[in-house]
């Protein structure tokens, strides 16, 4: 089973600071928006539960990337696609997500796609539905739960005010809320060997 996780990297908001009342984002450090590493942990848990499982990262930014991966292979990730041209700085959701079509369809197979149910920093939610429909995959938004098994899984989504139960034959496209996992802490050792693992 081939699972892909999209992450993207965004300015610490705890670190920004406001001058005129716009952002200064110079030697501003890039992390890991939160929502992006639940969608990893969930990645990693699939592939502890269900054995025979390849994850993959596909990340868009900067050359920054290649020291920040470290953290996605740490926790579980095999391998990771780095996306980091300059031409694809300041794409709109639409454009992040025809990048991400692309560099998805040239991977090969895929049987799951994981994202953040919206990025921290702008929160839009609308790269992954583009995503799904770009690949023609069935889509299940705001998941708290999730299972996988006999090539199909079954999700449970927060509608807030209820809960839904769902189920999709794979490929298909999640996104996950923050409720659905405790992402975990990279180990030193983890780190130190995600260093060794394939970077394209």
């Amino acid at each position: 089973m081939d699972v892909i996780v999209c992450m993207k990297q965004i300015p610490d908001l705890q670190q920004i600071r406001i001058k005129e009342r716009k952002p200064i984002l110079d030697n501003v450090p890039l992390v890991w928006g939160d929502l992006d590493k639940n969608a990893m942990e969930e990645a990693s848990k699939i592939k502890e539960a269900v054995g025979d499982v390849k994850v993959t990262v596909v990340a868009l930014g900067s050359d920054k990337l290649q020291q920040g991966i470290l953290e996605p292979l740490a926790m579980g990730a095999d391998e990771a696609v780095l996306l980091t041209d300059p031409a694809f700085a300041g794409s709109d959701s639409m454009g992040t997500a025809k990048v991400l079509a692309k560099a998805i369809e040239k991977t090969g197979s895929y049987d799951l796609i994981i994202l953040g149910e919206g990025s921290t920093d702008n929160y839009s939610g609308i790269v992954a539905s583009a995503l799904a429909e770009l690949l023609n995959l069935p889509e299940i938004t705001y998941v708290r739960e999730l299972e996988v098994e006999d090539g199909k899984i079954k999700a449970v989504r927060n509608m807030e005010e209820s809960f839904e139960v769902m189920e999709a034959d794979l490929p298909a496209l999640v996104t996950v809320a923050q409720e659905i996992n405790e992402p975990r802490l990279p180990k030193f050792m983890a780190i130190r060997k995600a260093g060794a693992k394939p970077r394209h």
